[in-house]
């Protein structure tokens, strides 16, 4: 889960951050920290819409390369 301290620091800066919620790159979230509280963040998407997420997604800046935390690295032996 992400800090407080790490949230505000986003909403200070002002910096677009990306939300991992899937494998699906198209499915990640893009914008800035608006507000949270102790389980959810809303962040406000460059559409102006704002997005209620949980604080238990993978949060960074857009300017990081994508983490990919659903790698499919388990194979089914016979």
């Amino acid at each position: 889960m992400i800090s407080e301290e790490q949230l505000d620091a986003f909403r200070v800066s002002g910096a677009t951050i990306r939300v991992v919620r899937d494998a699906m790159e198209a499915n990640d979230v893009h914008g800035i920290v608006v507000a949270w509280d102790e389980t959810s963040v809303v962040i406000r998407r460059p559409s102006r819409r704002v997005v209620k997420l949980s604080r238990t997604y993978s949060f960074a800046p857009v300017s990081e390369e994508r983490v990919n935390l659903f790698d499919n690295k388990t194979s089914i032996s016979e």
